[in-house]
């Protein structure tokens, strides 16, 4: 299978390709980013490490150029993680991280999608606070929110459209946890508030969705208890990455 990774040297993004590269049946890792990215710390001895290429990427609003939708042709499935996170938003002009958030995923399934083989897995990390329904009202960070929401629901009507040809996931977990970033109390209070697993290790996360992309989408929506349940039936102990 070949694997396209975007929001590749994040916390998540470096884990799906740090997995990926010890899988044999991932025969080729593409990280696609604005530069180049580094083999994962921590990728275990018998990864094959040269399965991994980065392809980079500038402009991630316009149509993909020809020289980079020739080095993903035959892709076959795609774990976008790219994303501006809720706490970096507060930050960052809200314009910019929609056409982050939502305009550069909408134009990378759809680039992705003219030259992937069929059925073309895309894998979309969301959040368990994400409100697909527009007509809600919320009692923090409504807009950001309703926005991600606008992109699950911009997935989920391009693949209908491409149906059976693309296939969707859209995980949706509350805190991630793993080297470098710690349970928190204040996390756990507010993630308790919408499921029953509110903690996801990012092993399990990164393990259930490669999963999705080789073996097929198991269902639309994957929560944080389903995240868990498949990452901890592939992974062995030895898998998990160290905590630092």
């Amino acid at each position: 299978m070949k694997l396209v990774v975007t929001g590749a040297t994040g916390f998540v993004g470096q884990e799906v390709i740090r997995l990926a590269l010890q899988n044999k049946s991932i025969t080729s890792v593409v990280a696609l980013a604005r530069k180049e990215v580094p083999v994962p710390n921590h990728t275990a001895s018998e990864a094959d490490t040269s399965k991994l290429k980065s392809i980079i990427l500038e402009d991630w609003g316009q149509p993909y150029p020809e020289q980079v939708l020739e080095q993903l042709k035959g892709v076959n499935a795609c774990v976008w993680t790219l994303a501006v996170t809720p706490t970096k938003s507060k930050d960052v002009d809200f314009e910019e991280v929609t056409k982050i958030c939502h305009d550069y995923t909408v134009n990378g399934l759809q680039s992705m999608t003219s030259v992937a083989e069929k059925p073309f897995r895309f894998i979309y990390t969301s959040g368990v606070t994400v409100e697909r329904d527009q007509t809600k009202t919320l009692p923090f960070l409504q807009d950001y929110r309703l926005m991600r929401g606008r992109v699950e629901n911009a997935v989920i009507d391009i693949a209908g459209k491409h149906a059976p040809a693309v296939e969707i996931a859209i995980t949706k977990p509350g805190g991630i946890e793993g080297p470098g970033h710690p349970k928190s109390e204040a996390l756990t209070s507010i993630w308790a508030q919408f499921g029953s697993t509110p903690w996801v290790h990012v092993s399990e996360l990164a393990a259930a969705m490669i999963e999705q992309g080789l073996s097929g989408v198991s269902q639309e929506t994957l929560w944080g208890n389903d995240l868990q349940k498949i990452g901890s039936s592939i992974l062995k102990a030895e898998d998990y990455a160290p905590m630092d």
